[in-house]
């Protein structure tokens, strides 16, 4: 009996170990770790002065309507669900690449303010043979986005602020985003992180975004993965000032207003 009692208190202690060592790898890597990756760090105030901090701690301006992204599919950090719902709350046109489930959707439409539109975009379920996979996009990234794209009702279905929501089924890169040309304040970019769709959806992204406007990409998580959104936003950032916002997977851009 006890070989078994410590066969089982050592494989508790190492199951602890693995998930305590998870977590500070998770954090490490949003710093950057272990190599330098080319798009800087910054304090979200970098981004925007209302992220700026007092001895107290983040101002009230960014108190938001929030509920947890824990076990939720390919869900944001508490972090970054903060990060976005404060710069929704001043965003009147707001589009999304990649649904998923419709949290994030929801986040944006609780607390944009009441004439707010979010336009989010997916692939419907029997959409899937419209995905066009490009010669340099990676398999498992493919099957990925794929797996995202098999909902047709979200979390924001039904709730009081689906009103503002106006859901798109359409591959993106047949999307046409010239009615919003110059038209959006806020974008968040987490469709498929293949290269070749991280490329289209961000030429799409610049093109709409309005003057003062703000696009935020998900999952920079470095070299290993996902390789395409690593890859694709390093070479943007050799034209544009790119932000990786310390504490988070978000790279950002701000458009100027002139």
């Amino acid at each position: 009996m006890l070989p078994w009692l410590l066969f089982i208190l050592a494989a508790i202690s190492a199951l602890a170990l693995t998930l305590r060592l998870s977590r500070v790898l998770e954090k490490r890597e949003n710093r950057g770790w272990p190599l330098r990756w080319p798009i800087p760090r910054k304090h979200p105030r970098h981004l925007d002065p209302i992220f700026t901090t007092t001895d107290l701690g983040p101002t009230l301006d960014t108190l938001v309507t929030y509920s947890s992204s824990i076990d939720v599919q390919g869900g944001t950090s508490d972090r970054e669900a903060w990060i976005l719902a404060v710069l929704a709350k001043r965003a009147c046109t707001i589009f999304e690449f990649g649904t998923c489930t419709g949290k994030t959707t929801h986040l944006l439409a609780l607390n944009a303010p009441t004439a707010a539109i979010i336009h989010t975009l997916t692939l419907a379920p029997e959409q899937a043979s419209a995905y066009t996979k490009a010669a340099e996009d990676e398999g498992h990234e493919t099957r990925a986005a794929l797996r995202a794209s098999v909902h047709t009702t979200f979390v924001y279905s039904g709730t009081p602020v689906a009103h503002k929501v106006r859901q798109i089924f359409s591959d993106s890169k047949a999307f046409d985003d010239a009615p919003l040309a110059s038209t959006c304040d806020l974008i968040f970019i987490d469709g498929s992180h293949t290269a070749s769709y991280v490329r289209s959806d961000s030429e799409k992204a610049l093109r709409m975004l309005a003057p003062g406007g703000i696009i935020i990409w998900h999952d920079y998580r470095g070299p290993w993965r996902p390789r395409g959104v690593y890859t694709v936003l390093n070479d943007l950032a050799k034209k544009l000032p790119l932000m990786h916002i310390e504490g988070t997977s978000f790279v950002a851009y701000r458009k100027p207003l002139a």
